[in-house]
């Protein structure tokens, strides 16, 4: 790979910006000054400086976000901000988009990632990924309706939902909620089939993924290594 193509992959600098830099002697490879950013590396066994800065070589990026509330699943629209307008600027160069969706006013754990392979794994029916959320709801849960909405309901639209597991905290109306599906506002459908309102939502795993305690609302960081291999075990 190209000098130049590597820095601008990760998201580093330009072409023009790396050509410039390395007439400065800005640019090294190996400890050695690279002028000519046109020379092609071994992006995984070469050691790439930039402007005093060791680059470390990423094929994707896999990004953990808590979601606050008024934000868009979404890589663009019109009207309201998306999650990827929560990342710093140079994160823009990637091709990052969310895995899955999260409702405008649902709240927590997001997987944010450019590698479209291992998305579309996680988010395959046939592979029955779970993802928990915990609720309020307007009314009490009772014991019936939990054991309802656990079988499985019937949606407005006619959909049958897959069984669930429901886990009711204090007098019944929070609590946990645990799918392996993802139909549109799905939680807050099924609630409404037995006569009820989701008044809060957060989701709290994601697969393998638990959402990190330490992460403020609109907060990210990178996965590491040990979450980016349990998710591609889940997808598997």
């Amino acid at each position: 790979m190209r000098i130049d193509k590597f820095l601008s992959e990760m998201g580093i600098a330009t072409r023009k910006e790396a050509a410039s830099a390395a007439k400065r002697g800005g640019v090294l490879i190996n400890g050695v000054p690279q002028k000519d950013t046109a020379k092609h590396i071994d992006p995984e066994l070469d050691e790439v400086i930039y402007l005093g800065r060791k680059i470390e070589y990423a094929k994707f990026r896999y990004i953990m976000l808590n979601k606050p509330e008024g934000y868009v699943s979404a890589t663009e629209d019109g009207r309201d901000p998306t999650v990827l307008e929560l990342l710093p600027p140079e994160y823009m160069n990637f091709n990052l988009f969310p895995c899955g969706r999260l409702d405008k006013n649902t709240l927590g754990l997001m997987l944010i990632t450019d590698d479209g392979e291992l998305s579309h794994r996680l988010l395959s029916p046939k592979r029955h990924v779970d993802k928990k959320y915990y609720f309020h709801s307007k009314f009490p849960i009772s014991e019936e309706d939990a054991s309802r909405l656990e079988t499985g309901v019937i949606l407005d639209d006619g959909y049958e939902t897959k069984p669930s597991k429901i886990e009711l905290l204090g007098d019944g109306n929070e609590g946990y909620i645990t799918l392996n599906e993802g139909k549109y506002h799905q939680i807050k459908r099924m609630l409404d089939s037995v006569g009820n309102k989701i008044t809060y939502l957060e989701r709290v795993t994601f697969g393998p993924l638990s959402l990190d305690p330490s992460l403020e609302r609109g907060e990210w960081r990178p996965l590491t290594d040990e979450e980016i291999t349990a998710l591609r075990n889940a997808a598997k």
